[in-house]
């Protein structure tokens, strides 16, 4: 990296980027685009560790005459994982088929990413999609969080330590971009890690993992997510996503949820 410097790379420039990336939601939206095979797995755990509810399916994505629809190719539950009418028991769950899953028909679906990344969401499907698609970056409204998670600005930025280092993902040439608390700072963070795979052809993102915490008398959390990514006709999408979240509200039972969504098979 020492090296990459002295050619002219720009350090503050690629801070930049990471600071207003849009390639990684655009991968996500992206999905809508195409046809694909998916494999759901999820699975709810007591605090004990045992399963207390769980779904196993393949679902297929269909994208025909510019429109989307899915059909549930196979599907084991276990446990109280639906309703008596078929509702998620769990928000974890409704979250997943939220981002995942088709309902009915949708047509003139796009992957175009503008200046208001989340439009037409609720404020807090907006705040939480930023934590999702753009760690870092501050978020108004949630209390002991908002301006915890922008870990480029002061006072956080002071808080840790970055790391950049070159390495091959998938047989191409990465640039891995590392943020960690210090030491003395690991129990007043949120983000414990964020580490993102960048591809050096075009700064498009090919893998991130982030894990992260909080406590407050109302409400704490405990998550890490692996997203992977690779290229599909002309498209950058997830191909694996890896989750495991233990969260509580004040209003809300406990959820410890795991999951893995596996998509193959694109047209």
């Amino acid at each position: 990296m020492v090296r990459e410097v002295k050619k002219g790379f720009d350090v503050k420039l690629f801070i930049d980027k990471i600071k207003n990336d849009t390639t990684f939601y655009k991968a996500f939206k992206s999905l809508r685009l195409l046809s694909f095979n998916m494999y759901n797995d999820i699975q709810v755990e007591d605090k004990k560790g045992g399963i207390k509810a769980s779904l196993h399916s393949i679902t297929r994505q269909i994208r025909k005459n510019n429109c989307r629809s899915m059909t549930v190719k196979s599907e084991k539950v276990s446990g109280d994982f639906y309703t008596k009418k078929r509702d998620y028991n769990y928000y974890t769950a409704k979250l997943y088929a939220h981002l995942f899953f088709t309902k009915g028909t949708i047509c003139n679906d796009h992957n175009i990413v503008g200046n208001k990344v989340y439009t037409g969401s609720t404020k807090y499907e907006e705040q939480l999609r930023i934590l999702i698609f753009n760690p870092g970056q501050r978020i108004r409204g949630i209390p002991g969080i908002g301006d915890n998670v922008a870990i480029f600005e002061t006072p956080m930025v002071h808080k840790y330590t970055f790391k950049l280092s070159k390495q091959d993902y998938n047989g191409e040439p990465c640039y891995v971009f590392s943020a960690l608390p210090k030491i003395e700072h690991k129990k007043d963070v949120v983000i414990n890690e964020l580490r993102t795979w960048f591809r050096i052809s075009d700064y498009a993102i090919v893998a991130r993992n982030y894990s992260l915490s909080f406590r407050t008398l109302v409400y704490d959390f405990d998550v890490e997510m692996k997203v992977k990514l690779k290229k599909v006709a002309n498209y950058l999408v997830p191909y694996e996503v890896n989750y495991a979240g233990n969260w509580h509200a004040i209003t809300k039972p406990r959820e410890i949820v795991k999951f893995v969504a596996i998509f193959t098979d694109f047209e």
